[in-house]
């Protein structure tokens, strides 16, 4: 025995093996319930802040739906339709670009190299300003840019087209690559946990390649397809920068449709505005879950 009064090392067992502490499920439950009424506070102040009165620039405690008949009266909800328009028109070009690009990193190509290669370019942007990036925009689209000088070069052309910048054409340009990231990495990661086999087994049962990719490929990536969807549609509601700068005053947002009613301090109205925009995402959101539930349903059926 040693001096300790403890057993030498080497007659001591083999280590017990204790699993790891588990959960308080009283202390999960109050870190929900506080991150939860960190995430829903502000939604409930917004909501709170579209149903009172607003006289002489001051907040009246009064429940009133005025700001939302103001919203619908003053012609605002047009720059909501435009907003969702714009919004989704990206999101579809997005999705064509980026479903084959995603698909070719991760099944058609075996470089390890060229796959990260890849993955790393679509990391550049994050590191760049918005406005840095879409400001370069102005110059090849404007009036004198090289993208009118070539179309009149080409004949093309006869005179160099307005319409090619601070118009709806020149916002959704300048959205697509800011939000191509975001929607390719989903899909990425979609594609890459689909089973080589499964391919190989359609392949062998004489599936063409369409037929694949439309009844296996596309239902198996659904949900990374939904998650871009997400990263891309939703932020884009709410950007301001590309919208100002190369819709030059001409293509009105909802961000600047909100801003401009901030700065008059018409909170109300404002409040009601964005009250009306979230409900619309939120039923957007809803939908695609239950769609792509209802699809993965029917695949396991």
């Amino acid at each position: 025995m040693r001096p300790g009064g403890g057993a030498p090392s080497s007659l001591r067992g083999p280590p017990v093996f204790r699993p790891p502490t588990q959960v308080d499920p009283k202390g999960h439950g109050s870190f929900v319930l506080i991150w939860s009424f960190a995430a829903l506070l502000p939604v409930v102040g917004l909501v709170l802040w579209s149903v009172l009165s607003m006289q002489n620039f001051r907040l009246v405690w009064e429940p009133s739906l005025q700001a939302y008949y103001d919203v619908l009266a003053s012609g605002r909800w047009e720059v909501t339709v435009r907003t969702l328009r714009i919004a989704a028109i990206v999101t579809l070009i997005e999705i064509v670009l980026a479903v084959p690009f995603a698909l070719w990193i991760a099944k058609g190509t075996r470089s390890i190299a060229v796959r990260t290669t890849c993955l790393g370019l679509l990391t550049i942007p994050f590191f760049l300003s918005l406005a840095s990036r879409t400001i370069v925009w102005r110059g090849i689209l404007g009036l004198n840019g090289p993208l009118n000088a070539v179309l009149m070069h080409l004949g093309i052309v006869d005179q160099p087209l307005d319409w090619l910048l601070f118009s709806e054409f020149s916002v959704v340009l300048g959205l697509i690559g800011p939000y191509f990231p975001p929607m390719v990495f989903p899909l990425f990661l979609a594609f890459a946990l689909i089973d080589d086999e499964v391919l190989e087994a359609s392949k062998d049962l004489g599936a063409p390649p369409s037929f694949t990719f439309l009844h296996v490929i596309l239902p198996l990536a659904m949900p990374g397809l939904g998650a871009g969807i997400v990263f891309t549609f939703v932020p884009m509601i709410g950007d301001p920068v590309v919208p100002a700068l190369l819709g030059g005053g001409n293509v009105i947002v909802l961000s600047a449709s909100v801003q401009s009613l901030l700065r008059i301090l018409n909170y109300t109205v404002a409040a009601a505005l964005s009250v009306l925009m979230l409900a619309i995402l939120v039923a957007i959101i809803g939908a695609a879950g239950a769609l792509s539930a209802r699809m993965a349903r029917g695949r396991l059926a």
